[in-house]
């Protein structure tokens, strides 16, 4: 059966507090780590896909950049993530839409996906993300992509995800994206349960 993913997400948003959601983060630090080991700065482009509600645009708000965009399908995580910024929310670039479908109308400099890549099964799909990943990122940009590790879990939120390694991912990438660093994270979920996943950091040189 497929599964209407907007209606899917939009119902999770809805109908659970940010304390509900397994993969929720009060500090996303890994990321951080990752994004100031690519060298952004104040005057750097950054797009979050799938960034939902997390506390990333806060923070990045918080250290002083200016360009920041957040793309999620579900447009009620996306107002929650905004209503929850209040004023500072309005530097922001909110984009409801699937990455799959999406026609990316300028570059960023760094691209940052925590798990919405693993979600996407289907090859066909894939394809359209990393394709979307070339358009978007300028040459010399990074693109940070974290999803399950190997070890982690098989389902999320009721789908079924893929499960990748760092030389994984570079392979899907491709010669023009270069694997810069990588990280394992043993995230902990709310609820108190242990989820493998990996960060892998790439710079795009052509």
């Amino acid at each position: 059966m497929t599964v209407d993913r907007k209606a899917h997400w939009d119902t999770v948003y809805g109908e659970k507090s940010e304390a509900q959601l397994s993969w929720h983060q009060d500090d996303p630090r890994v990321s951080l780590e990752l994004i100031e080991m690519a060298g952004a700065t104040a005057n750097s482009s950054i797009i979050d896909i799938g960034g939902g509600t997390s506390r990333l645009a806060g923070a990045l708000v918080a250290m002083g950049l200016r360009d920041i965009t957040v793309l999620d399908l579900s447009q009620v995580a996306l107002d929650v993530a905004r209503d929850r910024l209040g004023q500072a929310g309005e530097t922001v670039k909110w984009i409801s839409v699937d990455i799959t479908t999406w026609a990316p109308d300028r570059h960023y400099d760094l691209w940052h996906d925590r798990a919405v890549f693993h979600f996407l099964v289907d090859a066909a799909e894939r394809a359209a993300y990393l394709e979307n990943l070339a358009r978007a990122v300028n040459i010399g940009g990074h693109a940070i992509i974290a999803t399950f590790a190997p070890d982690g879990p098989e389902k999320c939120s009721g789908l079924s995800v893929a499960r990748y390694s760092p030389n994984d991912l570079a392979q899907l990438l491709g010669e023009s994206f270069e694997l810069v660093a990588h990280r394992h994270h043993l995230h902990q979920t709310p609820s108190g349960k242990s989820q493998s996943f990996q960060f892998s950091l790439f710079r795009r040189f052509g």
